[in-house]
C-alpha cells in the first residue's frame, strides 16, 4: 500500500469505464498490448504492458508507480496532469470521459502492431442469465468459414446451441467488445466482418463463460497494402505494389504528403508457411524509407512477425528517435524508455539489410553483420503465419526472405 493508491485506483476505474472493454481482471495480455497503443497514440508516451500489468494489480510490485506514468494515465484520463488529476472535484471527474470514448471508438489494435498489429485474445462479458445448467461443450456446434477470398472479408458463423436457453449469448470475434455478436437461444447463422488479414480466434460465450472456440485464418491472397486509416484501411492490390518489391503507387504518395495528420501503410502477407517455427526462424528484409517530412521525420518502421499463439514487432527509427521505440517478443514487452534500445536507431533513407534471427526463443536483430538487438521471450509464438512491414508515412521493401533455423525451408516472399 502506498501513499496514493486509493486515487490510482480511482483513476484507473475510471479508464476502464471509458473504455468499455469489461472488467480489468478479465483482461488478457493482448488487451494490455492494445490499451498500451491507445495511451501512445492519446499521450505520446509509451507505457509498456508490463507497467500497465503492475499498475493494475497483474503483477506483484511493491513500488509506487513513477510520476511519468501517473501524469501519462491521469492524461489518457483526460486531465492535464496527475497534479489536475488529484484536484479534480466529482463533478469535473466525469466530463473527460466523454472525450475518452471519443478518442477511441474508432481506433483499431496491433499493430503492431502494433501489435498491431498483430493476434487476438478475448475477455469475459458479464451475463444476464441465473440458468446454472451445466452446458456440454461437446454438444455445441460452432464452426465458421470465409465467404470470400482477400480483404474485407465477411465470416459465416455456423450454430447448433442445443438447449441452451440463455438471454446472454454471444460470439465475440476479438477481445473488442464492439465486435461481440448477440446470438438469440435456437440461432443456427450468424456473420461477422473482418478488415484484416491475420489468425483470429473466435470465442462462443454463454453468460460470460467461454464454452467453444476455434481459430480463424483470414488470409491475405497474396501481398496487400493498406493505407491504415481507422476503423477502415484503404487496400491497395498486389497488382499495385508489387513489382519485384513492394513500394506504393504515386497516387498513394500524394495522398499520404497530403496528410496532415500521421498515417501508417503496411504491406501485409498472411498464408501458411510450410510449418516454420515462430520460434526457429530467420526474417531477411530490405527496407528504405520514401517518405521523412512532417510528421514522419523520425523514420519510423516496423517488421511485424505473425504466428498461430502470438506475435513479434520490431521498430526502427533514426538514432535521435530510438527512446520512442518499443519491441514485442510474444509475452515480453521492452520500451525505449526504459530500455536501451538505441541499436534499433538506423537511418533508412538509403536501403538497409536487416535480419531477424530466432532460436529457442532467444531473438538477435542485425544490419549487415552488426548485432543491433538481443533479447528472449517465454511463451510460444506457434508457427509463422504472417509478416507485415510497417511505416510511419511511406517505405519500401526491396527484399523478403523467411526460411527455418535450419535452412531446409527457404521462402522467397518478394
Amino acid at each position: 500500500m502506498y501513499p496514493e493508491e486509493k486515487l490510482v485506483r480511482k483513476c484507473l476505474l475510471q479508464i476502464e469505464e471509458s473504455l468499455g472493454w469489461g472488467p480489468s481482471q478479465d483482461w488478457h495480455n493482448d488487451v494490455f498490448i492494445e490499451l498500451s497503443e491507445r495511451i501512445q497514440q492519446r499521450t505520446k508516451v509509451l507505457l509498456s504492458p508490463v507497467t500497465l500489468k503492475r499498475v493494475w494489480g497483474r503483477i506483484d510490485y511493491q513500488s509506487a508507480p513513477s510520476k511519468t506514468t501517473l501524469n501519462t494515465l491521469a492524461q489518457f484520463a483526460g486531465f492535464e496532469n496527475w497534479r489536475d488529476f488529484k484536484g479534480a472535484s466529482p463533478s469535473k471527474t466525469k466530463h473527460p470521459l466523454l472525450k475518452v470514448v471519443n478518442a477511441n471508438l474508432g481506433v483499431i489494435m496491433l499493430s503492431a502492431s502494433v501489435m498491431t498489429v498483430i493476434f487476438i485474445s478475448f475477455f469475459s462479458l458479464k451475463g444476464t442469465s441465473n440458468d446454472n445448467t451445466t452446458i456440454d461443450p461437446e454438444s455445441i456446434v460452432f464452426k465458421s468459414k470465409p465467404i470470400a477470398k482477400g480483404l474485407p472479408n465477411s465470416v459465416v458463423f455456423d450454430l447448433d446451441l442445443g438447449e441452451i436457453s440463455s438471454d446472454s449469448i454471444h460470439i465475440q470475434q476479438y477481445w473488442d467488445p464492439t465486435k461481440t455478436i448477440s446470438l438469440k437461444p435456437g440461432q443456427t447463422q450468424a456473420t461477422g466482418q473482418y478488415y484484416s488479414p491475420g489468425y483470429f480466434r473466435a470465442k462462443l460465450l454463454v453468460d460470460g463463460k467461454p464454452i467453444k472456440q476455434h481459430d480463424l485464418f483470414i488470409k491475405s491472397e497474396g501481398w496487400l497494402g493498406t493505407l491504415d486509416y481507422q476503423p477502415i484501411p484503404k487496400y491497395i492490390t498486389a497488382e499495385e505494389i508489387d513489382d519485384g518489391k513492394l513500394s506504393f503507387p504515386k497516387v498513394v504518395h500524394n495522398e499520404v504528403i497530403k496528410n496532415e495528420q500521421p498515417i501508417n501503410t503496411t504491406y501485409h502477407l498472411v498464408q501458411d508457411f510450410d510449418s516454420i517455427s515462430g520460434d526457429n526462424f530467420v526474417l531477411r528484409s530490405s527496407l528504405q524509407n520514401v517518405y521523412r517530412d512532417k510528421w514522419a521525420v523520425c523514420q519510423k518502421s516496423y517488421v511485424i512477425v505473425l504466428g498461430t499463439k502470438g506475435a513479434m514487432v520490431f521498430s526502427f527509427s533514426i538514432p535521435g528517435c530510438s527512446s520512442d521505440l518499443g519491441v514485442m517478443m510474444n509475452d515480453v514487452y521492452l520500451s525505449g524508455k526504459e530500455h536501451d534500445l538505441s541499436g534499433l536507431g538506423l537511418d533508412l533513407s538509403q536501403p538497409r539489410d536487416i535480419t531477424i534471427r530466432v532460436k529457442d526463443k532467444q531473438v538477435e536483430i542485425f544490419a549487415a553483420d552488426a548485432s543491433l538487438f538481443t533479447g528472449s521471450y517465454n511463451q510460444s509464438v506457434g508457427r509463422v503465419v504472417g509478416v507485415r512491414y510497417r511505416f510511419l508515412g511511406l517505405g519500401e521493401v526491396i527484399n523478403s526472405q523467411l526460411q527455418d533455423i535450419d535452412g531446409n525451408i527457404q521462402l522467397d516472399l518478394l
